[in-house]
């Protein structure tokens, strides 16, 4: 299980994300428009002055139920733990372990 403070980190970057998405939207299709070189490094300044953690970039992957960051499958948002365990008990509709 991750730290609770880790958990809690990542979900106020996807806050951030989520409130700063329109800004960062508009501010990257303004320098694509521009003709200056002046404007352009004004808006580059301005798209900077954003907060760090509402890059998307600064987002992590986390399983659902345990916090992992690591071992992460996007098609199930679990962990390769959790994962395996749910497939044993059949939880996961499809999915079966692999024999050769």
């Amino acid at each position: 299980m991750a730290k609770k403070s880790m958990i809690e980190r990542e979900k106020k970057r996807q806050k951030l994300v989520i409130k700063h998405e329109t800004k960062r939207i508009e501010l990257k299709n303004a320098i694509k428009k521009s003709q200056s070189y002046e404007e352009r490094l004004a808006l580059y300044s301005k798209l900077q002055s954003l907060p760090k953690n509402s890059f998307p970039t600064r987002l992590r992957n986390r399983c659902w139920m345990t916090g992992r960051s690591r071992g992460y499958y996007r098609d199930f948002g679990l962990s390769r733990h959790v994962l395996r365990e749910m497939a044993q008990q059949c939880l996961l509709p499809g999915v079966k372990k692999a024999s050769w």
